[in-house]
């Protein structure tokens, strides 16, 4: 008989807990002090990723073109993640982020020991950046921006033209890109290698363009001078591993130790914020009949 009404005190215990977890008092209608009681709702379970208010649609506007020609090649044209960028759609700082203010300064500095250079972009600009960012569904999949078939849809004579101009300095359909399309038969990452080489694998994939490391030279007050595989830089230190895998690292006072940091890609990141929609386009449809 005890141990029975013992039971039972611990199963009432146990609901009144869970109620209490899920129950929220409200004032009854009319106000508080009014009415004979409070009232109770039950409330469901929290949503994680709650859906935002739209933005204005030319700011919406103006941030996709950001995006697109910044951050797609490596984040996704969904933002879910690309073969060498991570996905945005439910990183914490975008999670986090109201009008820019948090992304604002990964993209303005960059995250050099990550490959992501740094854009030099205007609080404006990535607050419009920032309201393209939120226009996608965290929770949920929106198939209004399913991928197209295809993003073959350029104009290859006009891209041959762009190429030529831009490109033709450095690169050569008979030289450097002989094969190209033969080599990356995907069109997707086709266009992601000639945007960013090296960025198209991913996984234990092999990346399509092998690129050699970003080295630094540090220059120490005395002249002395140490060379290596950059491994991280930001405003107080410097770190790189030299030929013969000794790891260094200096601390940095402005401008001392110098710091000469080589990417052999910045030709590449330099002409990112220039390329329109259609120069895209246009030089993958090109670069697709380099058989």
């Amino acid at each position: 008989m005890r141990e029975s009404l013992a039971i039972g005190a611990v199963t009432a215990l146990l609901m009144t807990l869970t109620l209490g977890a899920r129950q929220t008092p409200v004032a009854p209608a009319g106000g508080p002090g009014r009415g004979q009681g409070a009232g109770v709702v039950i409330s469901g379970p929290r949503d994680a990723y709650p859906p935002r208010p739209p933005s204005d649609p030319a700011a919406l506007e103006r941030g996709q073109a950001i995006y697109s020609v910044n951050c797609g090649f490596c984040h996704g044209a969904d933002t879910r993640g690309g073969d060498s960028g991570p996905s945005l759609l439910r990183s914490s700082i975008v999670l986090d982020d109201q009008r820019g203010e948090l992304i604002a300064p990964v993209v303005q500095n960059g995250r050099v020991d990550r490959g992501m250079p740094k854009f030099s972009l205007t609080d404006g600009q990535v607050a419009d950046l920032s309201a393209y960012l939120h226009s996608f569904r965290a929770a949920g999949y929106d198939p209004s921006r399913n991928a197209p078939p295809s993003i073959v849809v350029g104009d290859a004579r006009a891209g041959q033209t762009y190429f030529s101009a831009k490109c033709a300095s450095c690169h050569s359909v008979t030289g450097d890109l002989k094969g190209f399309a033969s080599t990356i038969a995907d069109p997707r990452t086709l266009q992601q290698t000639w945007l960013m080489p090296g960025s198209g694998g991913r996984g234990a994939n092999p990346l399509p363009i092998p690129v050699p490391p970003t080295t630094v030279t540090v220059t120490l007050p005395s002249g002395e001078k140490s060379v290596g595989e950059l491994q991280r830089l930001d405003d107080f230190v410097v770190s790189f591993i030299q030929r013969d895998g000794t790891f260094r690292s200096f601390r940095r006072n402005g401008d001392t130790p110098r710091v000469d940091v080589h990417d052999p890609l910045q030709a590449h990141k330099d002409m990112l914020p220039s390329y329109a929609d259609s120069d895209i386009h246009n030089v993958t449809a090109y670069l697709t009949t380099l058989k």
